[in-house]
């Protein structure tokens, strides 16, 4: 991919550094951090963070106080300023600092020849095997004061944020370790003030259970704060008299990793990830709490230009399939909470509406197979018989024999009674009646036969004093690949929020628990090709009206409804990343062309999504006009640039 597309995404590379350190020889520290951040430059770093008090080593203990090392120190950092001058890389590093007679904790920003800042820690460790307090002053009151380093007056404050001289988005807050583990962190009021970088300089010891703890904090915080949030602590290097440090450095970005390093590297670690700091604002623009929030007042911002270096690969996960966990055991959870979800709505609405039977359409493809297991498992939990499920199969002249024989194989091998409805005959009579002729197969031809199988399953419940279990899922839903009135059409609707990726794995999960001789129709239904089957057939096992050649893949579509719906991503940047992630499995081209595809079906089918069924929230990309999307049915797709509107 061309360099220039992956740098257009406006990601941020940043670095988070635990070098080797020496505990007291300034000097050797000095070198191991210039050598670390020259590594971190040459993979492209923009934006680099190091340990607390990394200049010294954090276990200096009573020498913190020895004139020597101060002195060591404000000459190390002098070196790292002059070192900074050809180097386009803001880094920032923890240094012992004394102002006004006092001595702080405090981190140092340095970028292009000068401190850009520097900012005191807050809140101090003082007990157990920490004692800050001995040798430290708390930086919580000093706000918007400036402090000498050698000959430079330097912004110091635990009020600043370094804002980006060209990127409004680009915005960084500093912490340091122990103000991360507070009631009220620091970074809240950062984030607030509108960062959206937070780098954290820390020295945690390890303990047992102390990195999970650890990790959870930088993920939440950076969910609470929608930030990215860099995390860098001390190595092994720094003194084991009575604890040890693992070097453990980790990125995240609103709740979700990045990246994390191993720990007890005695060489040094380095991890590097790209920050998507735009997330993060679109990220504020759509939460509940944030924009409640009030701007803390009295937060001094100091301008900084951030390098923008060009890229040539993506530092950052980018899943293929963003609905589907990759990891099994994470699949498994995620498909058992879906599966109570799913079945739970369908329970309580049986059992709230007083129907007396489930009437659902089965086709033998995926969705109507999925709810089908639903319905099973909703009639399990309020322990009514499985007689309460009505299962019709109304094949029509599109209906092969493979999806027909699998419906209705499923149905007995699930014991549910399944009844045989075909439609052919009503569809000619309706042809006859609105004078279509039945050789011209368009989308006349189609609908058709979608409404007379809704018609026939309304009328069933009806008959039945039920109610119509729809079987669309969110993919379908979300491209308007539905009859309105027809298919799109029920009085409660189990898979509204599953999209077609998901869709497969619940059939998976469920077919693992089921007896062989029921998984093994399961497992043929999933290899079978989509098709709504409404198209002659050639008389071969199956369709040969295939839905993914007219739509493009359901994995790609539902990566563009992710980056779409959930992230809020501008077009050009799904396309890029749509580029990128399948690259090797499709073009370039046919990218772009689903990406059109899925944009333009998405805003003309809107009018379907206006009046769809009620049907539970699954995750996160919900389509429901009553709660997560609200859109005019009349919007033109010209907003995007893919047409006039018209």
């Amino acid at each position: 991919m061309k360099p220039a597309l992956i740098t257009s995404l406006g990601y941020v590379r940043v670095a988070t550094i635990a070098p080797v350190v020496s505990v007291g020889d300034v000097k050797r520290n000095v070198a191991g951090i210039e050598q670390a951040v020259t590594d971190a430059h040459k993979h492209g770093a923009e934006v680099a963070v190091l340990p607390e008090l990394c200049l010294t080593g954090y276990t200096c203990g009573d020498m913190f106080r020895d004139a020597s090392l101060l002195a060591a120190t404000v000459k190390g950092l002098e070196q790292l300023r002059q070192y900074s001058q050809n180097l386009s890389c803001l880094f920032v590093v923890g240094a012992p600092i004394v102002h006004l007679g006092h001595l702080y904790n405090a981190a140092v920003a340095i970028s292009n020849g000068a401190f850009v800042a520097c900012v005191p820690k807050t809140f101090l460790p003082n007990a157990g095997e920490f004692y800050e307090g001995r040798w430290f002053r708390s930086g919580r009151h000093v706000r918007r004061e400036h402090v000498a380093i050698g000959t430079h007056r330097v912004p110091f404050g635990t009020d600043i944020v370094l804002a980006d001289t060209e990127r409004a988005d680009v915005r960084i807050g500093i912490e340091l370790c122990e103000d991360l583990w507070s009631i009220e962190p620091p970074s809240g009021r950062l984030a607030r003030a509108g960062a959206t970088l937070i780098l954290n300089l820390s020295a945690s010891n390890e303990v047992v259970g102390k990195s999970d703890y650890r990790r959870s904090l930088v993920h939440s915080q950076s969910a609470r704060t929608y930030t990215c949030y860099a995390y860098a602590s001390a190595g092994p290097g720094e003194s084991t008299t009575d604890t040890v440090y693992g070097g453990h450095c980790m990125i995240a970005e609103c709740g979700e990793p990045l990246v994390e390093s191993e720990r007890f590297d005695l060489e040094g670690t380095m991890r590097i990830a790209d920050a998507d700091l735009a997330r993060c604002v679109r990220e504020r623009l759509g939460s509940t709490s944030f924009p409640q929030e009030t701007v803390p007042e009295g937060i001094m911002t100091v301008d900084v230009t951030v390098a923008q270096h060009t890229k040539n690969e993506i530092l950052r996960p980018i899943v293929p399939r963003p609905f589907v966990p990759s990891n099994v055991i994470d699949r498994e959870q995620r498909c058992h909470e879906i599966a109570l979800i799913q079945s739970m709505g369908l329970a309580m609405r049986l059992q709230r509406s007083h129907a007396r039977r489930l009437v659902i359409g089965v086709s033998g493809g995926l969705d109507s197979t999925l709810a089908l297991l639903v319905c099973r498992q909703a009639c399990e939990i309020l322990k009514r018989p499985l007689d309460t499920i009505l299962a019709v199969a109304m094949p029509g002249p599109g209906t092969t024999q493979r999806t027909h024989s699998n419906a209705e194989l499923l149905c007995r091998q699930l014991e549910i009674p399944y009844e045989v409805v075909n439609i052919t005959t009503a569809v000619m009579d309706h042809f006859r009646d609105i004078g279509h002729d039945p050789s011209v197969h368009d989308v006349t031809y189609e609908n058709a036969q979608a409404r007379e199988r809704t018609q026939v399953l309304m009328d069933l419940a009806t008959k039945h004093r039920g109610i119509v279990v729809g079987t669309g899922d969110l993919s379908e839903i979300a491209l308007g690949w539905s009859t309105y009135n027809a298919d799109h059409m029920s009085m409660y609707n189990p898979n509204a929020g599953v999209p077609k990726t998901l869709v497969r794995s619940m059939i998976e999960w469920h077919s693992a628990r089921m007896p062989s001789s029921t998984a093994v129709i399961l497992r043929d239904i999933l290899d079978t090709p989509i098709s709504p089957e409404l198209l002659p057939s050639d008389g071969s096992a199956d369709s040969t009206q295939r839905t993914e050649d007219v739509l493009g893949p359901y994995e790609v579509h539902d990566f563009f409804l992710y980056h779409f719906v959930r992230l809020r991503e501008p077009l050009s940047s799904i396309a890029t990343l749509g580029i990128r992630t399948f690259e090797g499995h499709y073009s370039a081209e046919q990218i772009i062309h689903w990406l059109e595809i899925f944009v333009s079906r998405f805003v003309s089918n809107q009018f379907k999504r206006s009046c769809m069924p009620d049907g539970p929230k699954i995750g996160s990309v919900a389509l429901s006009p009553r709660a997560d999307w609200r859109m005019p049915s009349d919007m033109g797709s010209g907003y995007w640039g893919l047409g006039t509107g018209d």
